[in-house]
């Protein structure tokens, strides 16, 4: 049995603005378990981004708790949240934000080097995931400006993994990429999942939300729908398809 990583309790996110208050998270009660491949899904403004900013400590709580592999993030302040995210999360947003001034290699290599001192350890670590994401030999001493956005986007998943999160999280990771480019990447995340990794993303796309095994519907700041869909099969993406729609349908999506 998948041990839970991530429980949130009365999970609750307030923003206040001009003196009034907007709720955007409403009493979650959430358990992720490792391994899986989450897709958080909802009309804009649902809190999506607010739930994944919580869960990952990018962003504290109003009220609740947030239990992460036994830790409660809720007790931690902003300099040990800064710890906590550096050593058990991995990071890939819409925007891609690689060091222009450093290439492909020394991209990776900054990350892992705030966990691991090792410099010869994480080159070997740093070229195998290149190579395993697509990014040949060629392209390492290259700069960000000389890749494309794909090619990018891959080299930034390579970064977030370097130091072995516990939860790789994802926002709209394929957002601004063309749809070849988008398959490259999200075969990446498929892959990396299959071989353990636990992947929580947030995505308005269908076929992006069909590389995940469970997804998680917000509306209004309220989880009101939880699919499980297994695990990704392309010879299944139709029957997925299906599976999908008729359930984001439900959901008034």
């Amino acid at each position: 049995m998948k041990k839970t990583i991530i429980k949130t309790e009365k999970l609750c996110k307030t923003f206040s603005t001009s003196g009034i208050q907007q709720h955007v998270l409403k009493n979650l009660d959430i358990h992720l378990v490792e391994e899986d491949f989450t897709i958080i899904m909802g009309s804009s403004g649902s809190g999506k981004s607010t739930l994944l900013y919580a869960i990952s400590g990018m962003d504290k709580p109003t009220l609740g708790d947030i239990d992460f592999a036994g830790k409660n993030l809720s007790t931690l302040n902003n300099d040990q949240l800064a710890v906590f995210r550096r050593n058990h999360c991995g990071f890939v947003f819409q925007q891609i934000y690689l060091l222009d001034n450093m290439s492909v290699l020394d991209n990776v290599l900054a990350s892992g080097l705030l966990v691991n001192k090792n410099k010869r350890e994480l080159v070997k670590k740093s070229k195998e995931l290149l190579k395993q994401v697509g990014i040949d030999e060629s392209s390492w001493f290259k700069f960000p400006a000389q890749l494309s956005g794909g090619e990018a986007q891959r080299v930034g998943i390579v970064r977030a993994l370097i130091n072995s999160p516990k939860i790789l999280f994802a926002d709209e990771p394929t957002g601004a990429l063309n749809s070849a480019s988008s398959e490259r990447v999200l075969d990446v995340f498929t892959n990396v999942n299959r071989n353990g990794q636990s992947v929580v993303m947030v995505t308005h796309d269908i076929q992006t939300a069909l590389r995940g095994n469970r997804i998680l519907y917000l509306r209004d700041g309220v989880i009101c729908g939880d699919l499980q869909l297994g695990a990704y099969s392309e010879k299944e993406n139709d029957e997925r398809q299906e599976k999908l729609k008729h359930f984001l349908a439900e959901m008034g999506w």
